[in-house]
């Protein structure tokens, strides 16, 4: 690869928006700020807008490619996804048993904490962009839509679900993708002036540090347990992926990372209606990075919290119900968070503060959770690419047995 290619990639422009934007904020003016922060949520409504279309546009006609066999490979990238999300929970609890004893010996907590709102930017003006339909909407949409283009004879519906999806790549590249750079960059830009990453790295310096370490450990045994499935380079394949994680650190959007995500899935040699259907399924349904660091940081508070318990009956109730829950969320930043309100509240007995905690602490390095997300979406896509060629090669061999039968009985 070339330095000017280097240059030019996507990859780079996003590191260097992120280290932008965190200088910029030690010593930027508030207009400056408070600039971006109008850009950002002019550009945040457009994905909440567009998000819901995109979807939609890239499951139907992905479901409808996959044959008959679509309704068995949304059961089986649905049930890989849950499973891998289950695990990270797991290990994650497991992790707190073993070594929140020795790390967080002698530490209490303390839930009188500030609103997390407190100070923030405020954007000059905004404009509300109502989606169509909403995300969840989509996904049934799409899937009644292309299953039933997979039973039903509809050549016209299917051309033109095709040419909807060429369309909406084509927003997706000309517009989506050449302003996330400036995205990227406010958002740094914002929280840095807002001064809440500080405050919460700080209050939570060694949890964080040993989340950030799990996402990507476990990222690295998801791509060891794909790879030797598919029979591909774990490590080639995580590198392929590299622009989407990077994408995802920046937005926190698993929804908005889509783009990125199914062109680095198709470097790894994903067949593409297998990485269409899976990679937006799984920016839904797949959220093992931010299961890693909800449990993490929910069991952190209930260690130190005086009078709490964390035992396994509720752990697993608290994992298994949260990754259910969890397919509800929003394609935005700390949408997960947001939707496991409920769980700590009414499973873990979680109070307004330590509530507010927890938000501040997981919005603080939401990214990383998203950024493990969707990179860990690009192993599903090679275990499900794997499947689908063992039972096209399956068919294809019984074709030809049959064929070479006949060819028997005639002579």
């Amino acid at each position: 690869m070339s330095f000017k290619s280097v240059l030019n990639s996507l990859l780079f422009k996003i590191i260097v928006a992120i280290i932008l934007g965190i200088i910029a904020s030690q010593f930027a003016p508030e207009w400056f700020g408070r600039t971006f922060a109008t850009f950002n949520g002019l550009f945040s409504n457009f994905l909440g807008f567009f998000i819901p279309v995109l979807i939609f546009a890239l499951v139907a006609p992905a479901i409808a490619g996959l044959g008959r066999g679509a309704g068995k490979w949304l059961g089986i990238t649905a049930g890989i996804s849950y499973g891998s999300t289950i695990l990270s929970g797991l290990v994650a609890y497991g992790l707190t048993q073993v070594l929140y004893p020795v790390m967080l010996k002698g530490q209490t907590l303390n839930t009188d904490v500030a609103d997390i709102d407190e100070g923030a930017l405020e954007p000059y003006f905004e404009v509300l962009m109502p989606a169509p339909f909403e995300v969840m909407t989509a996904l049934l949409l799409s899937f009644c839509v292309g299953v039933a283009m997979t039973t039903v004879k509809s050549d016209n519906l299917y051309t033109l679900s095709k040419e909807f999806e060429g369309v909406v790549i084509k927003v997706i590249w000309g517009f989506v993708i050449p302003l996330l750079p400036i995205y990227i960059f406010g958002i740094f830009l914002t929280l840095g002036m807002n001064g809440n990453i500080g405050t919460v790295i700080v209050a939570f310096a060694k949890v964080l540090l040993l989340s950030v370490v799990m996402t990507l450990v476990y990222l690295v045994f998801q791509y060891l347990v794909a790879g030797a499935i598919a029979g591909k380079n774990p490590f080639t394949a995580m590198k392929n992926m590299a622009p989407a994680y990077f994408t995802a650190l920046g937005t926190s959007s698993s929804a908005a990372t889509i783009p990125v995500s199914l062109d680095s899935a198709l470097k790894n040699g994903i067949s593409k209606p297998v990485a269409g259907f899976v990679i937006p399924l799984c920016a839904t349904i797949h959220l093992s990075g931010s299961m890693m660091k909800l449990t993490l940081y929910a069991f952190a508070i209930v260690f130190m919290a005086p009078g709490m318990e964390g035992d396994l009956g509720k752990a697993l109730s608290f994992i298994l119900l949260l990754g259910i829950m969890m397919i509800a969320a929003p394609g935005v930043p700390g949408g997960a968070v947001m939707v496991a309100v409920g769980l700590l509240q009414s499973n873990m007995g979680f109070d307004d503060s330590m509530v507010a905690l927890m938000i501040a602490a997981y919005i603080a390095i939401d990214s990383v959770g998203t950024a493990a997300n969707v990179t860990g979406d690009g192993a599903i896509a090679m275990i499900v690419d794997r499947f689908a060629r063992n039972m096209i090669d399956g068919i294809d061999s019984e074709s030809e047995a049959k064929a070479a039968d006949g060819e028997v009985a005639t002579a």
